[in-house]
């Protein structure tokens, strides 16, 4: 089933209408397949046309490049997490790990951006995890010793200060961290697309039905054509599953998200003249929400198992009146139907918060499954997962493969069972984010 191109996104909305769009319309022959044309896609295809110059590049994507679930997060450029839990020495070695790949997708976009040249509205002012809940104490102290203890500057902030900084006066204790980068994401990745390589060919809007390998070759298979490779790269995060790769590791997740008009100069003034700011939740299925350079508020508090190609209209609208009251919330001063853009992304996630990162055999790669960190981690993977199918090695893809790797998926119905159960309590836990 073809995935629709949802017209609901505030971020790439705000973009230019782009023309240049081909579809594939004959059989093809190449030497790399790349599937999936998001941060992940898009870096490998750039990686390996920068690198392999005589050879043939062909990037796919279900729908248009980049107005997936790249153009569909709340743009943050994430250093530090703080639901990974720190129970035990071994819990906290596997953290440096996570973040040294954190730091080196940080690294990655900061070169694409210095570049070309990127406006995506980089703001390297840090990020909060905040809480209501004064009893949230305990585990923001506890954040905020291990970021210490890791030399990464932060900060325990309380009513007070919060309601200085972000304007809102709903939040009880938080932790700053200054390592973050908060960004437009529509802007970043349509440059990604803008900016490809000559001799990569891009065809858009061309749904990958089938693949099968056909002794040293792989056969895709289209509606109406076929494109046969030599090596083929899957970069599709959330529909990993869907193309039977890697599929008893990771899982999507359906998120929705809404946008405000930009705050009238009024309404700026009584909430305190904020400066940009992003707050991400201290209970998981809290609300993450910011505050964008253009005066926006923008709110993400809803995650649910839905069927990831398509998210109805009318659970779309449902979802909003959630955001309303979200921002209700935090903002009482402000008026009612504020709310621009509402839309639907898909986040892929792993059973233990593991990134996927594999070469199955000589022919075939994968990269995905970024659990919320698609930004930064999957420019990161991309690049390298490139340089794994070119035969190349590098030091930073054994920073990737020292990671702690995905654990096996317990079977679907059990899965279903176990995701269900686990939304539904941390829905209860963080009631009062929302």
């Amino acid at each position: 089933m073809s995935i629709l191109n949802d017209p609901n996104c505030g971020w790439i909305n705000s973009l230019p209408i782009r023309t240049n769009i081909k579809q594939l319309n004959n059989n093809l022959i190449c030497d790399y397949l790349i599937v999936g044309a998001g941060y992940t896609g898009l870096s490998a295809a750039r990686q390996l046309a920068n690198n392999l110059k005589s050879s043939k590049i062909v990037l796919i994507d279900s729908q248009l490049a980049g107005e997936g679930s790249s153009a569909r997060n709340s743009g943050y450029l994430v250093d530090t997490t703080l639901n990974d839990g720190f129970a035990s020495s071994s819990d906290i070695e596997n953290y440096k790990k996570k973040i040294k790949i954190y730091q080196e997708g940080i690294s990655s976009v900061e070169r694409f951006v210095k570049e070309y040249q990127v406006d995506c509205e980089w703001n390297s002012c840090g990020k909060y995890f905040a809480s209501s809940q004064i009893s949230d104490e305990k585990l923001a102290i506890k954040f905020s010793n291990l970021l210490s203890s890791l030399k990464f500057d932060n900060k325990i902030l309380y009513k007070h200060n919060l309601q200085e900084k972000l304007g809102t006066s709903f939040y009880n204790v938080g932790v700053y961290t200054s390592g973050g980068i908060l960004l437009n994401p529509g802007k970043l990745i349509r440059a990604m697309v803008d900016t490809l390589p000559e001799n990569v060919e891009l065809f858009e809007n061309t749904h990958l039905e089938k693949w099968e390998i056909n002794s040293d070759k792989i056969n895709c298979i289209f509606k109406n054509y076929t494109i046969s490779t030599k090596k083929i790269i899957f970069c599709t995060n959330g529909f990993l599953k869907s193309l039977n790769v890697q599929k008893n590791y990771s899982f999507p997740l359906t998120l929705t998200a809404s946008l405000t008009r930009p705050l009238s100069n009024s309404e700026y003034e009584n909430i305190g003249r904020p400066k940009e700011w992003g707050v991400l939740p201290i209970r998981p299925m809290g609300a993450t929400i910011r505050m964008t350079k253009d005066k926006r508020i923008l709110i993400r508090n809803t995650a649910e198992l839905s069927n990831p190609n398509n998210f109805p209209s009318d659970r779309l609208e449902t979802r909003k009146k959630i955001h309303e009251k979200g921002i209700k919330k935090r903002f009482p001063s402000l008026p009612n139907n504020i709310i621009e853009s509402t839309w639907s992304g898909v986040v892929c996630r792993s059973r233990n918060g593991s990134q996927i990162f594999k070469k199955i055999n000589d022919n075939i790669f994968v990269a995905g499954c970024y659990n919320g960190s698609g930004i930064g981690s999957g420019t990161f993977f991309g690049e390298q997962i490139a340089l794994m199918a070119s035969n190349q090695d590098s030091d930073k893809i054994s920073i990737i493969e020292n990671r702690v790797k995905p654990t096996k998926l317990p079977t679907d119905i059990l899965l279903n069972i176990g995701v269900y159960t686990r939304l539904i309590y941390e829905r209860l836990r963080a009631r009062t984010e929302i």
